[in-house]
């Protein structure tokens, strides 16, 4: 039901942009109400991959060096505009002492993004979401405990519905009574993943009273050296010089071929166009070293997929085989994904649907003049 909802919009809306394609308004209309179904698909089909992932004990933790306090800048950055939009108090503080540990950056920011979501989300206009990092002694030497609250004073839950907060597509409140969009798998995800750090969930609510997440997360404590020391994220450079850059770009969907031929020479770069990996190893062969600026290559292709033509590419004897900028395209989102192809020889790890902006930003932090 949750997968077909959305899918039966994006199928009557296209069916109605045909129908009125003259009307401008309603062009406009439906357009948007495509675009909003397709990014709730999405989210959807992400989360039940992810649920799928951990479920099969195939997700993994990748652990580094962090700043705690960069978290809470970019949860800031997420959601002080759209509580402004909603009229809502946000607030954040901390009282830590160790900011520096090691931590999957990524499950902890998808853990508190979840729930603060949730909280923006059924917390009524002129409602106050308030958010507390406090720092607890962890169990064993070098270690600590991030303890976070959640709270806001918005709809609330019944004592009934909170035993089956964390099943799979449990909602109280359906999206047609309450008016609020959701999958019912974003808290499940969000216990699974604190489980799989080795913290704690508590949950507190009252129907029409708000509620209370506390999450307990412990970790290794780091130094500022070792933060520090990290390889730094390259600047990215703007888009404007892109225009004449020669693209192979090797896709063999003709709809993915043709969106990314879109994004490409609306932008004012020259694509050549390969069907499947073998046929972008010849084309980039026979042309003359320096023909190609950059190569997108899709992952999944027949006779030889993305991985084996990058090898293959790298492989070849010219000037320009190991140093030529190649990045994958490919709906293969995890992290061991971006781990096979950094080691076929891959520069960058582009998901699709491809974002227009992440890919020319991309293209422009390699293509500098």
């Amino acid at each position: 039901h949750d997968i077909r909802t959305p899918m039966n919009a994006i199928i009557g809306y296209a069916e109605l942009l045909e129908k009125h394609i003259d009307e401008k308004d309603r062009v406009h209309n439906y357009v948007d109400k495509i675009r909003s179904s397709s990014s709730f698909l999405l989210a959807l089909i992400n989360y039940v991959l992810e649920m799928a992932r951990i479920e099969s004990g195939k997700a993994v933790l990748k652990t580094e060096p962090s700043d705690v306090r960069e978290l809470l800048d970019s949860l800031d950055a997420v959601f002080e505009p759209l509580t402004e939009e909603k009229k809502l108090t946000y607030t954040c503080t901390a009282d830590i002492r160790h900011p520096y540990v090691v931590s999957d950056r990524t499950k902890v920011r998808e853990v508190f993004l979840n729930i603060i979501s949730n909280a923006v989300k059924y917390t009524p206009e002129g409602g106050h979401v308030r958010f507390t990092l406090t720092e607890l002694p962890g169990d064993m030497p070098d270690t600590l405990c991030y303890k976070a609250v959640i709270a806001d004073d918005g709809i609330g839950m019944s004592e009934e519905y909170l035993p089956h907060l964390f099943e799979e597509f449990s909602r109280e409140h359906t999206s047609t009574e309450s008016k609020v969009v959701g999958t019912g798998l974003g808290l499940p995800i969000v216990k699974s993943l604190v489980e799989l750090m080795h913290g704690t969930i508590d949950v507190e609510s009252a129907s029409g009273k708000g509620t209370t997440f506390t999450v307990v997360l412990p970790f290794l404590i780091a130094t500022e050296k070792q933060v520090k020391g990290k390889p730094g994220a390259q600047p990215v450079q703007n888009a404007d010089h892109l225009a004449g850059k020669r693209i192979l770009l090797a896709e063999d969907n003709d709809l993915n071929l043709e969106i990314a031929e879109f994004l490409l020479q609306n932008a004012g770069l020259r694509t050549t166009a390969a069907r499947n990996g073998q046929e972008a190893v010849t084309l980039f062969a026979a042309s003359a070293p320096g023909t190609f600026d950059a190569i997108l290559m899709d992952v999944m292709m027949p006779q030889l997929d993305g991985y084996e033509a990058t090898r293959a590419i790298r492989a070849l004897d010219r000037p320009d085989a190991g140093t030529i900028p190649i990045f994958a395209m490919t709906a293969n989102a995890f992290t061991e994904d971006r781990r096979r192809a950094y080691d076929s020889g891959m520069n960058e790890h582009l998901t699709k649907p491809l974002e227009p902006d992440t890919l020319l930003r991309t293209l422009a932090k390699y293509l500098q003049r």
